[in-house]
């Protein structure tokens, strides 16, 4: 036996004003401030080092656009039909040409991927064995320590790379 439960509709909380991101929003306009005054002191100001004063005014002013950059992206709204879950249920209404993009992304991505691996991809040389091992092309170290006299003088182990 189940009983009904009855769900009211979350509504979203509206921001009045400069929105959600009060301080991202006033670290901006203090450093809008403070670039205008300092580059008004470098050309009003009759100073030695004016150029000093107008280069620095301009980096503080570049400065603050990355915090307008912050306040902007944290007021978008994106409404709650619009979100994906995260789990993997797509929206019914673009199944068909998500589920296309998603298998060739998939497929474009593996590929690329897979070029950047030494061997990703396996490599078949010649008919495979009965018990269906593939041969890999993987690269074995060959260590041969001498019991005369090596060819060199000396005392290390001379390294062979054999490929199988």
């Amino acid at each position: 036996m189940s009983t009904p439960v009855q769900v009211e509709p979350i509504m979203e909380k509206r921001y009045g004003g400069v929105g959600r991101c009060k301080c991202s929003f006033w670290f901006a306009v203090a450093h809008d401030i403070l670039g205008v005054l300092i580059i008004m002191i470098g050309v009003f100001g009759g100073l030695v080092i004016h150029d000093l004063f107008v280069y620095g005014g301009a980096i503080i002013l570049f400065l603050s656009l990355i915090w307008w950059v912050f306040w902007y992206t944290g007021n978008i709204d994106v409404p709650p039909e619009e979100l994906e879950d995260d789990v993997g249920l797509t929206k019914q209404k673009n199944r068909g040409l998500s589920r296309a993009v998603r298998r060739l992304s998939d497929r474009l991505a593996s590929g690329i991927r897979n070029s950047f691996r030494k061997s990703g991809r396996l490599v078949r040389q010649g008919p495979p064995a009965d018990n269906g091992v593939v041969n890999a092309g993987a690269d074995v170290s060959l260590s041969t320590i001498y019991d005369g006299t090596p060819a060199s003088t000396s005392n290390e182990f001379v390294r062979e790379t054999l490929s199988v």
